[in-house]
């Protein structure tokens, strides 16, 4: 993993524990502030609490919020843990997150019944609700997890929700995407607003003229790192097919684009690679791209920003467990009505192949002669989520769901066939737009944490299967997905 991807990077949480202080008893605040820290410690947060602002360890004076604030923002928090240890101070929690504007989760854990007096010890519920209108009064979106015990699952799943949703905002938001040449002349589909994506969601684009990295290729292609690198490609497939100093170059390019992408800064890539690629070094790039998503930088095809994007905020929620892989939307199934082809040249991840696959390296099959590198492999199916960031007309928006994986015809490239419940609904979907042929797949069900993510960014969603309903029900405990 490059040192730089942030998608990869533990997330720092600002716990932030808050007490009404005057009506409720501090003693029982404090002791629900201490059982939730040491369920924090027991899922290896890592956290920055309160025990240096008071005795308790407890936000309730409004006028501390801004050295709190403060104290997060140099311990460099990522995300916000506004937890009611019982009503709360609302104006205190509220002036603190207004500060930071990261992603906040609410939640506190559910009263115990009246004691024999009819006694209540903290009233928790009743203050989530009015902490929740004061963050929607500031303009402040936050996620919220269901009142209920420490010791319920539902806790666990919304913290793990939350975080994925955070990272999927440290990610994206202040991106910076690497543009390797112009998009392909036919490619109007890829299009961008670069100045808008800067101006909307601080995202950079990073333009390099082709020339300047390939000029780097050859020279470099007969170095020890460029054989070490090709001995680590022999080990993970078959390069049997195609000429070993095209192998070398493709080496050279992969470690060339890395090493820009480590100066740069670069969260994700687009990258041209058609003739502009193949003419001066005789090979064509798609094999690599999963190289290098694999480390943590992904790669979009046909200079597609937007899908470099895509690419970005599935990695970001999938918390790096897995790549992610850059999919053309290519055709129906000719058996099976809900399902569809997703495939590309040859750029997937090589560590994503089915078992019993056996990856070859060849040539492009759009091209004479057997120069590297295309990859050829079916990807493990099991449980997989799509996503595609998109906009035109200054409106953006993320589609998402969740498909499986289901058998079909081989074919060659990289590919995988899935199955949706109702695949004509996802059609009409991507046809409408703002979407184009392009998806971004990566395994696992992670729609729950991309909605969260979404709204953080301010991008609208756009839920498939499971629709928002279902979504939300999800979050609440009232369903499985």
């Amino acid at each position: 993993m490059l040192d730089h991807v942030k998608a990869a990077a533990p997330l720092k949480l600002g716990y932030l524990p808050t007490h009404r202080r005057g009506v409720f008893a501090t003693q029982f605040a404090a002791r629900q502030k201490d059982l939730i820290e040491k369920k924090l410690q027991s899922l290896e947060m890592d956290y920055v609490g309160l025990d240096w602002l008071n005795e308790e360890g407890l936000l309730y004076d409004p006028t501390d919020a801004e050295e709190v604030a403060e104290r997060f923002r140099r311990e460099g928090v990522d995300a916000v843990f506004a937890a009611h240890c019982d009503f709360g101070q609302e104006v205190a929690v509220g002036r603190v997150c207004k500060a930071l504007r990261k992603p906040i989760l609410l939640w506190g854990p559910r009263d115990e019944a009246p004691g024999p007096a009819g006694e209540r010890e903290r009233d928790t519920q009743c203050g989530l609700f009015a902490t929740g209108k004061l963050l929607r009064r500031l303009g402040l979106p936050f996620t919220y997890v269901i009142n209920c015990t420490l010791d319920n699952p539902l806790f666990e799943r919304g913290m793990d929700i939350f975080l994925r949703a955070a990272n999927v905002f440290r990610a994206v938001r202040g991106a910076r995407i690497g543009q390797i040449s112009t998009r392909p002349t036919p490619f109007t589909s890829t299009m961008c607003n670069e100045s808008e994506l800067l101006e909307r969601f601080d995202i950079e684009v990073v333009p390099t003229p082709l020339p300047d990295l390939t000029r780097e290729v050859v020279p470099r292609s007969e170095s020890d790192q460029v054989t070490e690198e090709v001995e680590r490609i022999a080990a993970r497939m078959d390069i049997s097919g195609v000429e070993r100093d095209g192998v070398r170059r493709l080496a050279a390019l992969k470690l060339v684009m890395q090493e820009w992408a480590e100066d740069q800064k670069l969260d994700a890539l687009a990258i041209h690679c058609w003739d502009a690629i193949a003419l001066p070094l005789g090979i064509v790039p798609c094999f690599l791209n999963g190289l290098l998503a694999e480390i943590g930088v992904p790669v979009a095809c046909e200079t597609d920003i937007n899908g470099a994007l895509s690419s970005l905020a599935l990695q970001a929620a999938a918390r790096m467990e897995t790549p992610v892989f850059f999919a053309d939307l290519t055709i129906r199934h000719p058996d099976n009505d809900n399902a569809e082809l997703l495939w590309h040249c040859g750029p997937f991840p090589v560590s994503l192949a089915a078992e019993g696959e056996e990856p070859t390296l060849s040539g492009h099959y759009m091209r004479a002669g057997a120069q590297p590198g295309c990859g050829n492999f079916r990807v493990r199916g099991g449980d997989i989520t799509l996503g595609r960031f998109d906009g035109d007309n200054g409106e953006y928006s993320f589609l998402m769901g969740h498909v499986r994986g289901c058998q079909g015809p081989p074919t060659r490239g990289t590919y995988v066939w899935v199955e949706a419940d109702n695949w004509p609904l996802w059609e009409e979907r991507l046809v409408y737009g703002p979407y184009i042929h392009h998806i971004v797949g990566v395994h696992g069900k992670l729609a729950p944490a991309l909605y969260e993510g979404m709204k953080y960014l301010g991008i609208r969603t756009e839920l498939v299967e499971p629709d928002e309903g279902q979504v939300r029900a999800y979050l609440r405990g009232q369903t499985e997905l």
